[in-house]
C-alpha cells in the first residue's frame, strides 16, 4: 500500500518513477528530484506530470540516464530530503520480462556429499548470501554469485546433509531473510530450510490404481486431517495428524473410526483440506490453535501441525507420503486443496523477500488486488511465479502420487495456469482431477481470462464447483430459512429438474464432470443445521429423511457428487456458519452422533454403491444427458428422474411431501432403495410415501454389480 509516508519513491518502468509527497511535507512541493545508487551516481529525472491526491500529490518523472536493476537507489527531492527509491510496478513490464525471465534456470538447495548447490533468482538483489547454521546455533555465511538473468547461486563444498539455513539477501535498500521457498525441507513455522534430498527418504511405493473410466465416476468427499481423528478416546494413538488419518487397529475398525469408516462409505477420492504449510496454526502449540489452513505459508511444503515432530523436516514429508499410500491400499484416491489464490503473511511468504511485487497483482498505482478478500491476490501471469506455482503442483504429483487438485477461489487464477497444470497434470496420470471454486471473483485479473465458470469453454479440462446446483438443492445460501427442493420448496421442482440433468439445457457447462454438485462443504452451515431453520418445527426423523434425499440428489444428479465429511449423518456445527477457527469442539467428527444417526449412514452407503454400480448416473457428454436421461412430476411435487444406457433404465423418485403418490412403472422393476419400505423388491405400480426416496432398476443386459436391493432401516427418529 503506497502513501503512508510523507516521501515515498516507486521505480514502475524502465523509464518511470512515482514519487508520492504528502501535502503537509513542504506543501507535497519539490521542483526538481534524482535518484542516486550506491556508488554515488547521479540519475536525474525530469518531472512529466503532478496529480493532487487526498492527502498526497503525485509525480510521475521520467528517467534520464539508464537504470540498473540490482543496484539500490535513494531518491532526493529540492529540500535534500530522501527516500529509498522502490522497484514496485518495474518487474511486471514487458521489458523487465525480457532481460530477466529464466524459465528454465534451477531454484532450491542440491544436495550431494561433495557439495550442495543453492541457487535462487532475484534481479532486484543487490547482493545474496546462503546461511548455514552451525550445531550451536553459529552462522556461516556464503556469498552468491550474480548471473546475467538476475539468477545467484553457490557452491559449498563438503557434506552438508541436516544442517539448516536461510537466505540473506539486500532488496529495495533493506536486508531480508527468508527461508528457501523452492525447498520442501522446511523447519518449525516456515522459519528455516534444510539441506537434504528426498531420494534419500525411505518413502512408500506407489500403489497401483485402476483408472477411472470416465471422470464422472468420482463420488469425492471433504475431510480434515485434523477433524477425522479429533475426538478424544476414539482409540487414535496419533489424532490430528497425518499417521493418525489412517490409522486403523482392532478399536478403529470395531467402532468405524478414521480410516474404517472412510473404507466403508463407498466413496472413491478423499479430497484433504489444506495440507501445505499454512500460517494460521503455530507448529510449535499445534493444538493450541485450530484453523481449517486456508491461510498459506509455503506452496513447497507440508503442514507440519499435522507431522509427529514439526521440528524434524523429513517427517511430514515421511508421514504424509505413508498416509496417501495407505489410502490408496484402501483404494480411496487423494485430492488436495490448493489455496493458489493469497498467502497468510504477504510480507513473511518467501518469494515476496526474495522478488517483491513480482508474485502478486497490482494495478498501476501499486493497490494490491483483494479478491480473495484476504488483503492480496497471488499473480499467477508472471512466467516465474507461474514456474514456481506449477512446479508446486507438480511436485504433489510426482514425490506423492496424488490424484487431484481443488483450487480455492480459483476465480483469482487465470486460465493459461489452469489449463497448464492440468495439461502436466494428465500426462502423468490420465484421470487426473482438476476442479474449483469457479466464482467470478472482483481481482485485478481481466474477466475474460479469470479461471471463473463463466469461461469454463475455456478449461476443456477443469470442473467447477455448481452454485447453481447448490442454489436449487440445498436452498438460498444467504437465508437459512429458504429451504430447496428436498426440504420442501416445491416452488423449485423445475429448476432441480434441470440441475439433475446437469443443467444442459442451460448450458451451464460443456461437458458433465465440469458439473461438481454438491450442498455441502467446509464454508457456511451444515445441511443439517440450515435445514434446523429451513425445517423448523419438524422431526429429527423428518429432518433425517430430507438429508436422505438431498444426499440421494448429489449422488444421483449429472455430474461429479460431492459430499462433505459428516453430511451423510447429519453433521452439525452448533449453528455457526463459518467455524475455520473456532476449535475442535465444533470441527471435530463426533462419532458418537455418527452412531445415534447411523440409519443415515447407511443410506448413504446404499446410495454410494447404487451409484458406482449403474453408470448412467455418470453419462460423460452432453449429448447423452439430453439424449438418455429425461425428468417428469407427479402432481407439480414429486420429482421423477430417469437414465439409462444399452444395460440399465434407472427411475428415481423424489417426494419432499407428506402425501403419498402411485406410478405404474409399465412393467415390473427391481427395487433398490425404498426410504419407506413400501415396495416389494419386485414392483410396477410403485408407491411413493411420504418424505421418501425410492429408486427402481430395469436392465436390459446382465445383472448389475450390486446384488441385493439396498434397503434402509425404517427407523427415523
Amino acid at each position: 500500500m503506497r502513501m503512508k509516508e510523507n516521501l515515498e519513491c516507486y521505480i514502475d518502468g524502465f523509464n518511470t518513477v512515482h514519487i508520492y509527497m504528502e501535502k503537509n511535507f513542504y506543501q507535497g512541493k519539490s521542483q526538481t528530484f534524482h535518484l542516486k545508487d550506491e556508488k554515488g551516481n547521479i540519475v536525474p529525472l525530469t518531472i512529466l506530470k503532478k496529480d493532487e491526491l487526498e492527502t498526497h500529490f503525485l509525480y510521475e518523472c521520467a528517467v534520464d540516464a539508464p537504470l540498473v536493476i540490482g543496484s539500490d537507489y535513494v531518491l532526493y527531492d529540492e529540500h535534500c530530503r530522501t527516500a529509498p527509491a522502490i522497484c514496485s510496478h518495474i518487474v511486471k513490464t514487458a521489458e523487465f520480462a525480457e532481460q530477466f525471465t529464466d524459465p528454465d534456470g534451477k531454484n532450491g538447495c542440491f544436495y550431494s556429499e561433495k557439495e550442495t548447490v543453492f541457487a535462487l533468482w532475484s534481479p532486484l538483489a543487490v547482493w545474496a548470501t546462503v546461511v548455514l547454521l552451525t550445531e550451536d546455533g553459529k552462522e556461516e555465511i556464503f556469498p552468491m554469485i550474480r548471473y546475467e538473468r538476475g539468477n545467484w547461486a553457490v557452491r559449498v563444498e563438503g557434506d552438508q546433509l541436516g544442517r539448516f539455513y536461510f537466505y540473506r539477501l539486500k532488496v529495495n535498500g533493506t536486508i531480508r531473510e527468508t527461508y528457501d521457498p523452492w525447498n520442501i525441507f522446511t523447519g518449525i513455522n516456515t522459519s528455516i530450510s534444510q539441506v537434504n534430498d528426498l531420494s534419500l527418504l525411505p518413502l512408500p511405493d506407489k500403489v497401483p490404481m485402476e483408472p477411472m473410466k470416465s471422470t464422472t465416476d468420482a463420488i469425492i468427499y471433504e475431510a480434515s486431517i485434523r477433524d477425522m481423528t479429533a475426538q478424544k478416546e476414539i482409540g487414535i494413538e496419533h489424532p490430528r495428524t497425518f499417521q493418525g488419518f489412517v490409522e486403523e487397529n482392532e478399536h478403529t475398525r470395531s467402532k468405524r473410526i478414521g480410516l474404517s469408516y472412510l473404507k466403508e462409505l463407498g466413496i472413491t477420492h478423499v479430497q484433504l483440506m489444506p495440507v501445505l504449510d499454512f500460517g494460521s496454526v503455530d507448529e510449535q502449540y499445534p493444538t493450541f490453535y485450530y484453523n481449517w489452513g486456508y491461510d498459506p505459508a509455503s506452496y513447497f511444503t507440508l503442514e507440519g501441525s499435522y507431522s509427529s515432530d514439526p521440528y524434524d523436516p523429513t517427517k511430514r514429508i515421511i508421514e504424509f507420503a505413508q498416509m496417501v499410500h495407505t489410502l490408496h491400499e484402501a483404494g480411496l484416491k487423494v485430492v488436495l486443496d490448493l489455496v493458489f489464490n493469497h498467502v497468510w503473511n504477504k510480507d513473511a511468504y518467501g518469494p515476496e523477500q526474495i522478488m517483491p511485487d513480482y508474485s502478486f497483482l497490482m494495478d498501476n498505482f501499486g493497490n494490491y488486488s483483494n479478491g480473495s478478500y484476504c488483503g492480496n491476490d497471488i499473480d499467477s501471469r508472471p512466467v516465474m511465479n507461474r514456474q514456481y506455482l506449477i512446479a508446486a503442483a507438480m511436485q504433489l504429483i510426482d514425490v506423492f502420487d496424488v490424484d487431484g487438485f481443488r483450487f480455492d477461489l480459483m476465480g483469482v487464477l487465470d486460465i493459461d495456469l489452469m489449463n497448464e497444470i492440468a495439461r502436466l497434470a494428465k500426462e502423468r496420470k490420465p484421470d487426473f482431477m482438476i476442479y474449483g471454486e469457479g466464482w467470478d471473483m472482483p481481482s485485478f485479473v481481466p474477466p475474460e481470462i479469470r479461471a471463473s465458470q463463466n469461461n469454463q469453454a475455456k478449461m476443456p479440462q477443469v470442473g467447477h464447483f455448481s452454485d447453481r446446483f447448490r442454489e436449487v438443492i440445498r436452498g438460498n445460501s444467504g437465508d437459512l430459512s429458504q429451504p430447496g427442493y428436498p426440504a420442501g420448496n416445491l416452488a423449485l421442482l423445475d429448476q432441480a429438474k434441470t440441475v439433475m440433468r446437469a443443467a444442459v439445457d442451460e448450458n451451464r457447462y460443456d461437458a458433465p464432470f465440469k458439473s461438481v454438485n454438491y450442498v455441502e462443504c467446509h464454508d457456511n452451515h451444515t445441511m443439517w443445521d440450515k435445514n434446523r431453520k429451513a425445517c423448523a418445527g419438524q422431526s429429527r426423523g423428518d429432518r433425517m429423511k430430507r438429508q436422505v434425499m438431498t444426499n440421494a440428489m448429489v449422488l444421483f444428479a449429472q455430474g461429479i457428487p460431492f459430499i462433505h465429511c459428516g453430511q451423510e449423518y447429519g453433521r452439525t456445527k452448533e449453528n455457526l456458519g463459518n467455524t475455520y477457527n473456532r476449535s475442535d469442539h465444533y470441527n471435530m467428527i463426533d462419532y458418537n452422533r455418527r452412531d445415534r444417526m447411523d440409519p443415515m449412514v447407511t443410506a448413504f452407503e446404499s446410495l454410494a454403491a447404487i451409484r458406482k454400480a449403474h453408470p448412467s448416473f455418470g453419462h460423460d457428454t452432453n449429448e447423452k444427458i439430453r439424449t438418455n436421461t429425461s425428468t417428469e412430476d407427479i402432481d407439480g411435487k414429486v420429482l421423477v428422474y430417469r437414465t439409462w444406457d444399452e444395460n440399465e433404465e434407472m427411475v428415481v423418485f423424489f417426494n419432499p411431501t407428506y402425501e403419498t403418490f402411485h406410478y405404474d412403472l409399465g412393467k415390473e422393476g427391481r427395487l433398490l432403495f425404498d426410504l419407506g419400505h413400501s415396495n416389494a423388491s419386485e414392483v410396477q405400480n410403485v408407491e411413493i410415501g411420504p418424505l421418501a426416496t425410492v429408486v427402481i432398476e430395469h436392465r436390459k443386459a446382465q445383472p448389475a454389480a450390486i446384488a441385493e436391493p439396498a434397503q434402509t432401516p425404517a427407523v427415523f427418529e
